[in-house]
């Protein structure tokens, strides 16, 4: 992976991140997930980014 490939990446990331809070706010508003919920799933999406910017750094070549 390239440096550029590796940015292109993290922004697509950021992006789905971005989306996936719009959409769990909604869903709290709407009163479908409760604030706990949105809690434990913000949580789990920033672990998960976290594990996968690492990987990415590993696997980008300078």
């Amino acid at each position: 992976m390239t440096p550029s490939q590796r940015l292109k990446y993290s922004i697509l990331i950021s992006l789905v991140v971005l989306g996936i809070m719009f959409g769990l706010s909604y869903m709290q508003n709407a009163g479908m997930i409760t604030e706990k919920m949105f809690q434990y799933i913000a949580i789990g999406v920033a672990v998960v980014v976290v594990v996968i910017n690492g990987v990415m750094r590993r696997k980008t070549k300078l």
